[in-house]
C-alpha cells in the first residue's frame, strides 16, 4: 500500500475517527466497550443513536473523546421542529457533536428553501453551545446536482461538516462524491466521509479525496491495520 505523502501517526489517524455503533439492538455492554475502546484509540468521537447520549456522557466522561448524537436518523423525516428538539435534547444529556440527516424528500421536491431552514435552525441551536455541527446529506439518493444546491446552501448557512452518509443507505462514501464535495466548499467546510469505510486503503482514499473525518465502525481494525503497515514499512 502506497503511503507517499501520507503522513499519520497512528494516533493522529484515529484522532479523525468518529467510532460508531447505531445498531438499533446495541446493549449497554456494547457502548460500554465503544466508548473504553475509544479512550484506549484516541478516537475523535463515538456516533451513537440520541437514547444512548446520557450513558456515553457519564462514560468518556474526563476523556478528550466527544459523544456524538446522530439526530433525524437514518431516514432524515422529522420535522424541523422535532429535529431541533431532538439536538436540544441531545446537547442537555452531554453531546458533543451533532449528526443530522437532511429531508431528502424536500430536496428531491427541490424545496430549497425548506433544507436552508432546516439546516439554519439547527446549525444555529448547536453553534450557540460551540459545539461541532454535521449535515448528513446521503449521497446515494442524490443527483451531482442536489449535492451541489446542498454544498452551496451549507456555505451559506457555515456547519462545521457536511457529511456523505449515514451507512443505512443503498451505499457509503465514494471518492468522487468527497472529492466534490471539497471542491465546492474547499476549506470553509469540513467533509465527512462515513458509510462503508472498513479497511485501510479506503480510509488513506478518503483523506487523499479530502475529508477531515472518517465515520466508521471499524476504527480498531483500521487503526492495528495501519501499525501493522507501519511496522514493515
Amino acid at each position: 500500500m502506497n503511503l507517499n505523502n501520507f503522513n499519520y501517526t497512528p494516533e493522529g489517524l484515529a484522532n479523525i475517527f468518529d467510532q460508531t455503533l447505531l445498531k438499533p439492538y446495541a446493549m449497554r455492554d456494547d457502548f460500554v466497550k465503544l466508548c473504553a475502546e475509544s479512550k484506549i484509540y484516541g478516537f475523535k468521537m463515538v456516533a451513537i443513536n440520541p437514547a444512548a447520549t446520557e450513558l456515553c456522557s457519564e462514560l468518556l466522561r474526563g476523556s478528550n473523546v466527544a459523544v456524538g448524537a446522530a439526530i433525524g436518523f437514518p431516514l432524515g423525516q422529522n420535522t424541523i421542529e422535532t429535529k431541533v428538539f431532538e439536538a436540544k435534547d441531545a446537547i442537555e444529556k452531554g453531546a458533543g457533536e451533532i449528526d443530522y440527516v437532511i429531508n431528502i424528500s424536500k430536496l428531491k421536491d427541490g424545496n430549497l428553501e425548506y433544507i436552508e431552514r432546516e439546516m439554519y435552525q439547527i446549525v444555529k441551536l448547536v453553534r450557540s453551545s460551540n459545539l461541532i455541527s454535521k449535515v448528513i446529506f446521503e449521497n446515494c439518493y442524490l443527483t451531482e446536482m442536489e449535492k451541489i444546491a446542498l454544498c452551496r446552501i451549507a456555505l451559506k448557512v457555515g456547519p462545521n461538516f457536511i457529511k456523505t452518509s449515514t451507512g443505512f443507505g443503498t451505499s457509503g462514501a465514494t471518492i468522487e462524491d468527497v472529492k466534490l464535495m471539497k471542491d465546492i466548499v474547499g476549506d470553509k467546510i469540513k467533509v465527512k466521509a462515513a458509510g462503508g469505510i472498513r479497511d485501510l486503503k479506503a480510509t488513506i482514499d478518503m483523506v487523499r479525496a479530502g475529508a477531515k473525518r472518517i465515520g466508521t465502525s471499524a476504527g480498531v481494525n483500521i487503526i492495528e491495520e495501519y501499525k501493522e503497515l507501519l511496522k514493515k514499512a
